[in-house]
């Protein structure tokens, strides 16, 4: 009988090692079909998008910059892999491939011209001929080193109202942002604004690392959950949508998800399960999958208002709420009317926007959209695009908050009410390797850092913050 159970124990420690190594190999594989799409994407976006703003990324740069230092399961692989950047016959890319299975198409995005990028689905063929080459020379931008890029002059700073300590300060502040000062990020841009009593701008601070300008767009990654919430904003005062209505998905009516609203999603309190915190969506990031297929159907098991869960599809599900019912409403068109004249949304393969990251941006491009929350949602030119008070709802921490943190949560953006030497109403869109848009409304300032931050580092912004604010006060 001993003989048997341990013949019995062995039989089952041998079919789970096997069924273990069966998953193992399937986990490889799928993290190569990920890492293949994942570059595939980042070098047709970062290229394309910076080629539309007259710039020049080089593929050794992308490489250096944004496919270093990703996430743990494809890092050790995603530079390695083949690729083929693939231009059309006006000299501009129009599409990357990359291998990654013998038996497999390689995975691929295509490009439109001032559109962005989008990436197809595992398994698809591409869609352009291989013979596609180059048909001339691309016009654009020599970037410059910072040494040829002065981050202070009297052009562009108040010295009346500053003078040579707040300069020396204010320089202090934003050369130690640019080097290691506040943890070990690598920081691509620094823009510090600071407007007067009367609406003139009196700093307007640019600084950028090598290779890098202001006309250089990189990902947002979840600084597009702020413009989420920021083109909400604009439905609400069209009218199109209430943040307050119900049943945001016709599909929902048939269970307690209609009592789901707009603004439970932007406030990440629907109640939905994610898989895991963030809900990370490598399906939808890097997989090619589609909005629709990947963020409708989680199922509740919260109340909706009563559990804050920080997660892409909440944001998903706030544009879908207006784009389903309205399939004219455009985020170019308000880009446009704020002066964000380098900003794209890319979408899915399917053309559903992908705000909960995929927007490309410059970083004076992010500076204008925090200028538009100090005034309320108020253009330049004086016309209203928000509902009066949106950054006071947005600011709002009306929701259930997160748990074991110092920032709070308003609608679509981080509240930064509980850090030492930082305003009270002070806001913050943060996205992942050092995306950040700071608005402080009581100080009339707006500072914008943006980065490619390595997994496992990370950069002060708080700390950063104070210490701009303690400059501009010298």
């Amino acid at each position: 009988m001993k003989k048997l159970i341990l013949a019995a124990a062995a039989l089952t420690l041998s079919a789970a090692a096997t069924a273990q190594s069966a998953q193992e190999r399937l986990d490889e594989r799928y993290n190569l079909a990920l890492a293949a799409g994942y570059k595939a994407l980042f070098l047709c976006s970062a290229i394309a998008n910076a080629e539309a703003n007259g710039v020049t990324r080089t593929e050794e740069s992308v490489h250096e910059w944004e496919l270093t230092g990703v996430y743990f399961a494809i890092d050790p692989i995603v530079r390695d892999l083949d690729y083929r950047v693939l231009r059309g016959g006006d000299g501009y890319v129009a599409h990357v491939e990359v291998d990654w299975a013998d038996d497999m198409p390689p995975r691929f995005a295509e490009a439109e011209w001032k559109s962005g990028c989008r990436l197809a689905p595992i398994g698809l063929e591409p869609s352009m001929p291989e013979t596609m080459g180059v048909a001339g020379a691309i016009a654009t931008e020599e970037v410059q080193p910072p040494s040829a890029q002065p981050w202070l002059t009297e052009d562009n700073i108040n010295m009346d109202r500053y003078g040579a300590a707040g300069l020396e300060a204010i320089d202090r502040a934003t050369g130690g942002a640019m080097g290691n000062a506040y943890g070990e990020g690598r920081t691509t841009a620094i823009v510090i604004r600071q407007w007067s009593d009367t609406g003139e701008r009196d700093l307007d601070l640019e600084a950028y690392a090598p290779g890098f300008s202001a006309n250089t767009p990189q990902r947002t990654w979840s600084v597009a959950k702020s413009i989420a919430a920021t083109l909400v904003g604009v439905a609400v005062h069209k009218g199109l949508v209430d943040v307050n209505d119900r049943l945001v998905r016709d599909e929902w009516r048939w269970d307690a998800r209609r009592q789901i609203t707009i603004d439970h999603l932007l406030r990440m309190a629907s109640g939905r399960y994610s898989d895991t915190p963030g809900n990370r969506t490598d399906p939808l990031y890097a997989g090619g999958a589609l909005v629709e297929e990947t963020a409708t159907d989680w199922p509740l098991i919260y109340k909706p208002g009563t559990h804050y869960r920080y997660a892409n599809n909440d944001t998903l599900m706030a544009v879908k709420a207006v784009t389903d019912r309205h399939e004219d409403f455009d985020p170019a068109k308000f880009f446009e009317a704020v002066g964000m004249d380098h900003t794209v949304a890319e979408t899915d393969w399917a053309g559903d926007y992908i705000l909960s990251s995929q927007v490309w941006s410059t970083a004076p491009d992010l500076a204008d959209l925090g200028e538009l929350y100090l005034n309320d949602g108020v253009l330049r030119d004086g016309t209203r695009i928000l509902p009066e008070g949106w950054l006071d709802y947005v600011s709002a921490p009306s929701g259930p908050q997160p748990e074991g943190r110092s920032w709070g949560y308003g609608a679509g953006w981080w509240l930064l009410d509980k850090e030492e030497g930082v305003p009270e109403d002070t806001i913050l869109a943060a996205g992942n390797r050092g995306q950040y848009i700071v608005v402080v409304p009581s100080r009339d300032v707006v500072i914008v850092r943006r980065g490619e931050d390595m997994v496992g580092t990370r950069f002060d912004i708080a700390a950063f913050t104070r210490d701009v604010l303690a400059a501009l006060e010298e």
